[in-house]
């Protein structure tokens, strides 16, 4: 079956490929808009190919690790440059490592504001407690860190 998918006389239906890729017909309808996708037509029926299947897997990673669809059609243009795809790959390394510097940075914003979010908590909790108790049953009550539990199913010292 997988040597069938990839065989280059195969064709998809956009319901097939809907199925498989778990899309809807209008996103794929929206890749052929942007450029990105080129199906045959049979009468008002599109009829994706091989490359139209291996160009709409590269799209949707694209899109799950982040990239932009102008970053991604420049990836995907490169192809049909003759050089065994070292272009394409040269620049989708650079584009992957982008991606990563951005989302470690995002990471670490995140976290920070985690933490600042923890910390807003824990002194307003002390405050509630002090001043109005009854307010604080209102909003969940002091809100206990999650247990860690270890691989081996014990719980760490953090737990309560």
């Amino acid at each position: 079956m997988a040597a069938e998918l990839r065989r280059p006389e195969r064709t998809f239906t956009i319901r097939q490929l809907c199925v498989e890729f778990k899309v809807t017909p209008r996103a794929l309808r929206f890749y052929e808009d942007k450029g990105l996708l080129s199906p045959a037509r049979e009468g008002l029926n599109r009829v994706y190919n091989h490359r139209d299947r291996a160009r709409l897997t590269l799209i949707l990673r694209g899109k799950r690790v982040g990239l932009s669809l102008a970053e991604i059609r420049e990836i995907l243009d490169l192809y049909k440059v003759e050089d065994g795809g070292a272009t394409q790959n040269a620049k989708s390394l650079r584009k992957f490592r982008e991606r990563i510097v951005a989302l470690e940075a995002q990471r670490e914003d995140i976290e920070h504001a985690l933490s600042e979010l923890r910390g807003a908590c824990e002194r307003l909790e002390a405050h509630l407690a002090k001043a109005r108790p009854d307010l604080l049953v209102e909003t969940g009550g002091p809100q206990v860190p999650p247990q860690r539990v270890r691989l081996d199913g014990l719980q760490t010292a953090t737990a309560k």
